[in-house]
């Protein structure tokens, strides 16, 4: 069972509703020490002082914003404290919306919402209200002293809950010079014709457990490998040349008959496997 992110109560109107956010998924990156090569200790770093390179203690330090100049602001932590926003325990709702009109490059974290279970029925019911409405609510509430503005959706008989990035720290896309090379691109009917019918040959309901992190999978065999006292050096597949000038429709073409073919091996697989039994 994982560990509970927040406990609190959905804000809906007079309506309150008891709930408890569990983090949505579980990053499965593979963590690596720095290790000492002669000795086979591990490396720890020390707090060093730049101007004479003694070791500074925990107690010694503050926060510190560079300014223009290089000179430093030093806030205290009490300094900071006296601005967190109020201790809430309530997830407020503002506004419903639909889901389309959220830009998904505004999601950060994932929570699993989950009701009080002995007060159910208040989250069932805001629950079928809004997937009957098709609506996504947006909120606010205070964790780890940062207030957050986030979406709460109905999701597969339960309430999803993923915190939001604001509008100004969106990167502004106005600042990638190399993007106003589109303006200048003329696509004739044609190549968008074929581009449309490789879009379709490759559309297929989406299934997420058809897709792995193949690259954490070889470093844990490495690691286990190495572990069990393997000493062989295991080489990635070289990636392939790839020609700097196309020739967009022939490769569209090509693309679309590759696609098709895909699409026959599992027809031909079930055929045989139907032959043998």
């Amino acid at each position: 069972m994982p560990s509970t992110a927040w406990t609190g109560a959905i804000s809906f109107g007079l309506v309150s509703i008891p709930v408890k956010l569990y983090s949505a998924v579980s990053r499965k990156t593979v963590r690596f020490h720095q290790i000492d090569t002669r000795t086979g200790a591990r490396v720890r770093q020390k707090r060093v002082s730049a101007a004479d390179g003694s070791e500074v203690a925990w107690d010694d330090i503050a926060k510190g914003y560079e300014q223009a100049d290089g000179e430093y602001v030093v806030l205290q932590d009490s300094d900071l404290s006296a601005l967190d926003p109020k201790a809430t325990k309530t997830i407020e709702i503002e506004q419903f919306v639909d889901l389309s009109e959220i830009d998904p490059i505004m999601y950060d974290s994932p929570y699993n919402v989950v009701p009080d279970p002995a007060t159910p029925k208040p989250y069932a019911l805001l629950m079928e209200a809004m997937e009957s409405s098709g609506k996504v609510a947006i909120a606010r509430f205070v964790m780890r002293t940062k207030e957050h503005i986030c979406a709460l959706r109905p999701l597969d008989g339960r309430l999803v809950l993923s915190t939001m990035v604001y509008p100004d720290e969106v990167n502004d896309p106005a600042e990638l010079e190399a993007l106003e090379a589109i303006e200048d691109v003329d696509v004739s009917a044609k190549e968008r014709k074929v581009a449309e019918t490789l879009i379709e040959s490759l559309s297929e309901p989406f299934d997420a457990s058809e897709y792995r992190d193949t690259y954490r999978e070889k470093v844990l065999g490495l690691i286990e490998a190495r572990a069990s006292g393997a000493t062989e050096i295991v080489e990635g597949e070289p990636a392939e040349e790839e020609d700097t000038v196309v020739d967009i429709m022939a490769a569209l073409e090509a693309s679309i008959a590759e696609a098709k073919e895909a699409r026959k091996e599992p027809a031909k697989k079930k055929a045989a496997k139907r032959k043998a039994s």
